[in-house]
Parts: structure tokens; C-alpha cells; sequence
């Protein structure tokens, strides 16, 4: 994932310097366009095959390059010194979104006194780049970035040793990073080589690169272990080198990084401990290192890290007590620990982060009690603590005092009723799922009218639903499934809304007592125009026929009613619904035969209507739906069952 200051970083520099090379090589030069170079350029054109922004339009033989071709800038000798994406300056227009196909043509080489080339985010430049660019000696800035470039990194670069800013990023280029390459630029501040198909290791010349404040290498596939030299590039403000394949662990020397402002290592296959020596990242704001496999403790030196905002380590093999220093760290705004094996208590001092808005330890193996202190954590948002056995029983009176947007403590041993005290809160997100509530979903439910997502599902509530549910007018996502709720469901489907939000996006009832049958226009409420999935399943009391209505859900995916007691036919309306990929109607009493507009539906991918009554052929299908799928239903044959 880019980081979002380093990319902001990059469109701010590249706007910049090109507006200032405008103004610079614009202003009619003493000299007409160099021959050579005019010729170069037009053979660039020549290998364009397609210009729909007409970015080339005044590149015309019979006119002078510097004075009147868009994009082209000249010294006062008239040798070319800037090409920076044609026509992206035109009168007082600024095109900022332009595409162009075609190959760089290798006289660009030719060039001899060019300083910038940005020939970034034309899309659909394609071919490999040629080598002959590593002859452009005074070369500073070379932008070919978001387009379609394949082939390698060309070893003829080394001898660019002007170069300042080198981004080739978002293209489809392979093979190595060429070691000597970046051995000789010396003088590079940046380096963007994300989003292609880059193999091979870091070489471990980049610390060679003692110049480089940005280094970018995220989203490849690069493997082996970060080399230690990195630790010499004293001057990195930020290096992302996240979504690639490297192992090893963590070098030691990585603390050397001073000036270090962010640095993502995320969703690798990184092994070993955290380094001690992270306390020399003094300058460090954001971290990420999740979805790794780091192991062992996470050193009390974490605690040393005076300008972090933002410390991400889910998703690794985290062990151990959880480091009381962090309370050290007033400037932390977001910690996730999640999907680690962090034991122990929640140290107390984590109630001095002034400033802490996400605490994430969901899927560790903490235990309580949770520090009364994390009631003075004012700007908290989102408190997950989920599936840690913290032995709760309760829910601590003094969450009440927490302005919570997200609020999740699925199985952590929470035991009766619902806490009075959530009815006033502000609550948008609330899971107490897979705990051991029980009693009625109380009538202050409707309160909580900031819900947007409610999950309490596998615990023991057994009531219908009341009505002032209706009242949770910006609830998108419902799950109530395993429990022993009873009733209607048309008060689920009739809540009002506060448009154009509270759509109904999930719904999962499945394993309760609810009856039916379903309202027949249930396809027709508000609330339904725009859910994708309706789980109903394990209901054995919804009778009924299936609404035909159902079919007039454009959006929805999921459709599952197994183990109910539906009867009547397969309304041939849910062929309408274009957009399902899975129908599960398995153990009811349907009869009649399958509509053939259901199983032409184009994204079907799963269709179960077994130990059903149902009758007849079964309509051909792209979906190579296996014969299980329509056992038990002993009128039924054709492919996948026996010929009729």
C-alpha cells in the first residue's frame, strides 16, 4: 500500500517542477531547436500509434520544437532540456488526465542535454525502455510511471548519475533490481519502483544510495532478506516495501534511520523478533508490520518512539506481556495488535495516551480485568478487545464514560443482559457476538439511532424483535444469527431510513425461531433496495411461499433459506436478480420445477435445492452445479442426475 504522504510528497514535487520548468524553458531560447534533437523527437512521435488527447498535435516538422511544441523546453543554446508530458501544459489549461499508446523510441537517448523526461501516466506506453536513456548524462528527473512498460530495469542507468528522482512505478516491468545501477546514484533522493513484477532481492548496494529520502519498492515480488546496508541511508523519510515476498528478519541496523518518518514492511513473510534498536526511529509516525510472521516480545523500546501516530503490528506471531511503555507514547493516535498471541493484562498505562482514537487487541490471549484507567482515554473511537478470554462477565460501568464510535467485545465472557447505558451512547458500530447475553433485545434499542452495524449473534436472547427497531434508521448491517429470537420479520424489513443512508447492505437471521410466512413484498421495501446478502436459514417456523419480490433486489448476491418450511414453487422472478452468485434453498418442501431463468442467471456459482419435492428437468446451467446440490428430490432428472 502507498503511503498516502509519500504520494501526496510526489504529485506535489512533479507539479511543482514542472510549472517551474515551464516558465524556465518556455521564453524563446537565441537559438532555433537543435537538428538532432528536433529529429529525436519526431521519431518519438513516429512510434506513437495513438494520440487521442492530441498531445503531439503542434509537434510539426516545419516548426521549431522550442518555441512552439507543447511539453518541450530549451536552453538559450536550443538543445532540448525538458520533455514533460506533452501538452500537459496547453494555454491555461491544464490536462491532467491524458493518455497516449505506443513504444519509446530509443532515440531519446539522443537527447544529450536532457534533464527532465516525465512521460508519466500516459497509460498505455508499452514496450520495454530502452537502454539508450542511460546516455542522457545530465539527466535529473525521469518520470515513466503509470503506464504499460514491460521488460527490465535497463543496466545502462548506472550511468545517470545526475539523477535526483527516478519513478517507474505502476507499470508491468520484471525481472532484478540491477545492483550496479543503484551503486552509482549517488545523488538519487527518490526512488518509486512500486506496483510492477520486480523478482529477486534488495541489492544490498542501495546502501550506496546515501542521498535517498524516498524508497518505494511496495507491491512486487521481491524476496530474500532486507540487507543491512539499509541501514546507511541516513537521510530516508520514508520507505515502503510493503506486498512483496521478503523473509528474514528485521536488520538490526534499521534503528540508524533517524530521519525515518514512515516505513511499511506489511503483508511479507518476514520471520523473527522486532529489533530493540526501533528506539532510534525518533522521527518514526507511521508503522506498519502486520501480516508477517514476526515472533517473540515486543521489546519495551517501542516505548522510545516520541513522534509515533500510527502503530500497526496484526496479523504475526507476537508473544509475550504487552510492553506498559507504550503509555509512554502521547503522540499515538491508532494501535493494532490484533491476531497476535499477546498475554497478560492490558498494562494500566495505556490510559495516558492523551490522544489514542483505535485500540485494536482483538484475537489475542489477554486477560482481565481491562484497566478502569482506558476510561480517560477522551478521543477513543474504536475499542476492539474481541475473542481474547478476558472473562468479562460485564461490561465495566466506566465504558460509559468513553465517546465509542466502534465497540467490539464478541467473545470476551460477557453474561446477561444488555447494559442499560448503551441506549444513550453514540455507538455506529456495536459486535457483542459469541457471548452469553440473554433476555429480551430490550425496547432502548431503538435509541441507538447511530447504528450502522449490529451484531449480536451466538448468544441466548429470546424475544421477538420490538418495534421501536424501526427507529435504527442508519442500520446497514444486521447479524442476529444463533440465538432463539422469535416473531415476525417484517419489522426488520419495514425500519425506516435516513436516505439516502440506511440501506440494508447484510442480513443474517439464520439459526432462530423467527416465523413466517415472509410479507409478500418484501423486495419492495425501502430498506431492501440495496442489500447483497439475506441469510434466513435454519428457521424451521418461515413458511410460506418465497416472495417473488425478491427478484426486484438488483443488487442482491447471497440468497440462503435452507432448513425452513417453505412450500410452493421457485418463483421464476429470482432470474431478475442478475447479480446472484449463490442460492441455497436446500431441505424445505418446495415443489414444482426449477425456473430455467434462475439457472441462466450469468454469476451463479452455487445452487442448492436438495431433499426438496421438486419435479421435472433440471435447466441447463454454466454453473457445473454438482449432483448433490439437487439430490432428494425425487421427480427431478437430467445432468447432473440421471437422464429423463
Amino acid at each position: 500500500m502507498a503511503s498516502p504522504s509519500s504520494s501526496s510528497s510526489r504529485t506535489t514535487t512533479i507539479l511543482i517542477f514542472l510549472i517551474l520548468c515551464f516558465f524556465s524553458f518556455q521564453s524563446q531560447p537565441s537559438q532555433a531547436c537543435h537538428a538532432v534533437d528536433q529529429s529525436a523527437l519526431l521519431a518519438f512521435k513516429a512510434k506513437i500509434t495513438h494520440d487521442p488527447s492530441n498531445l503531439l498535435s503542434t509537434w510539426q516538422p516545419s516548426t521549431d520544437c522550442c518555441t512552439t511544441w507543447d511539453g518541450v523546453g530549451c536552453d538559450f543554446t536550443g538543445r532540448v532540456v525538458n520533455v514533460s508530458r506533452p501538452g500537459l501544459f496547453s494555454g491555461d489549461d491544464l490536462i491532467t488526465d491524458a493518455s497516449m499508446t505506443g513504444t519509446l523510441s530509443s532515440t531519446l537517448g539522443d537527447l544529450s542535454s536532457l534533464r527532465i523526461l516525465d512521460l508519466s501516466d500516459l497509460k498505455d506506453l508499452k514496450g520495454p525502455i530502452p537502454p539508450e536513456l542511460g546516455k542522457l548524462q545530465h539527466l535529473t528527473y525521469l518520470f515513466l510511471d503509470s503506464n504499460r512498460l514491460t521488460g527490465s530495469i535497463p543496466s545502462s542507468f548506472r550511468n545517470l548519475v545526475h539523477l535526483k528522482k527516478l519513478y517507474l512505478s505502476n507499470n508491468q516491468l520484471s525481472g532484478v533490481i540491477p545492483s550496479s545501477a543503484l551503486q552509482s546514484l549517488t545523488s538519487l533522493n527518490e526512488l518509486g519502483l512500486s506496483g510492477n513484477q520486480l523478482t529477486g532481492s534488495i541489492p544490498w548496494s542501495i546502501g550506496k544510495m546515501v542521498s535517498l529520502t524516498n524508497l518505494d519498492l511496495h507491491s512486487n515480488y521481491l524476496s530474500g532478506s532486507i540487507p543491512a546496508t539499509i541501514g546507511f541511508l541516513k537521510n530516508l523519510k520514508f520507505m515502503d516495501l510493503s506486498e512483496n515476498q521478503i523473509t528474514g528478519s528485521i536488520p538490526y541496523s534499521i534503528g540508524s534511520l533517524s530521519q525515518l518518518v514512515l516505513l511499511y514492511l506489511n503483508q511479507n513473510r518476514m520471520t523473527g523478533s522486532i529489533p530493540s534498536s526501533i528506539s532510534g526511529l525518533v522521527s518514526l509516525q507511521f508503522c506498519r508490520f502486520s501480516e508477517n510472521k514476526l515472533s517473540g516480545s515486543l521489546p519495551a523500546s517501542v516505548g522510545k518512539l516520541p513522534s509515533i501516530q500510527r502503530l500497526i503490528l496484526e496479523n504475526n506471531k507476537l508473544t509475550g506481556r504487552l510492553p506498559a511503555s507504550i503509555g509512554h507514547l502521547k503522540t499515538l493516535t491508532e494501535l493494532y495488535f490484533s491476531g497476535n498471541h499477546f498475554t497478560g493484562e492490558i498494562p494500566s498505562s495505556w490510559g495516558n495516551l492523551q490522544n489514542l482514537q483505535t485500540l485494536d487487541l482483538s484475537r489475542n490471549q489477554l486477560s482481565g480485568p481491562i484497566p478502569h484507567q482506558l476510561g480517560k482515554l477522551q478521543l477513543l473511537q474504536t475499542l476492539d478487545l474481541s475473542f481474547n478470554p478476558l472473562g468479562l462477565v460485564s461490561i465495566p460501568e466506566w465504558f460509559a464514560r468513553l465517546n465509542l464510535f466502534r465497540f467490539m467485545l464478541a467473545g470476551t465472557g460477557i453474561k446477561g443482559q444488555l447494559p442499560k447505558w448503551l441506549s444513550s451512547r453514540s455507538v455506529s458500530v456495536l459486535d457483542l457476538s459469541s457471548n452469553g447475553l440473554t433476555g429480551k433485545l430490550p425496547r432502548w434499542i431503538g435509541n441507538m439511532t447511530n447504528l450502522s452495524f449490529l451484531n449480536l449473534s451466538n448468544n441466548g436472547f429470546h424475544s421477538s424483535i420490538p418495534e421501536e427497531f424501526k427507529n435504527l434508521t442508519l442500520l446497514m448491517d444486521l447479524d442476529l444469527h444463533s440465538n432463539r429470537f422469535n416473531g415476525q420479520l417484517g419489522i426488520i424489513f419495514s425500519k425506516t431510513l435516513s436516505e439516502p443512508l440506511g440501506h440494508f447492505n447484510s442480513i443474517d437471521l439464520s439459526h432462530n425461531m423467527f416465523t413466517g410466512p415472509m410479507d409478500e413484498d418484501v423486495g419492495d421495501k425501502v430498506s431492501m433496495a440495496s442489500i447483497e446478502t439475506l441469510v434466513l436459514s435454519h428457521n424451521p417456523q418461515i413458511g410460506g411461499s418465497i416472495p417473488a419480490s425478491l427478484g426486484k433486489l438488483s443488487g442482491l448476491q447471497v440468497l440462503e433459506m435452507a432448513e425452513n418450511g417453505l412450500s410452493g414453487r421457485i418463483p421464476w422472478e429470482l432470474g431478475e436478480a442478475k447479480e446472484l452468485t449463490s442460492i441455497v434453498l436446500s431441505k424445505n418442501k418446495l415443489n414444482g420445477s426449477i425456473p430455467e431463468k434462475v439457472m441462466r442467471l450469468d454469476k451463479l456459482r452455487v445452487f442448492d435445492v436438495s431433499e426438496n419435492r421438486l419435479s421435472g428437468r433440471i435447466p441447463p446451467n454454466k454453473a457445473r452445479i454438482p449432483a448433490s446440490s439437487f439430490s432428494g428430490n425425487w421427480g427431478l432428472c437430467g445432468a447432473p442426475l440421471t437422464p429423463c
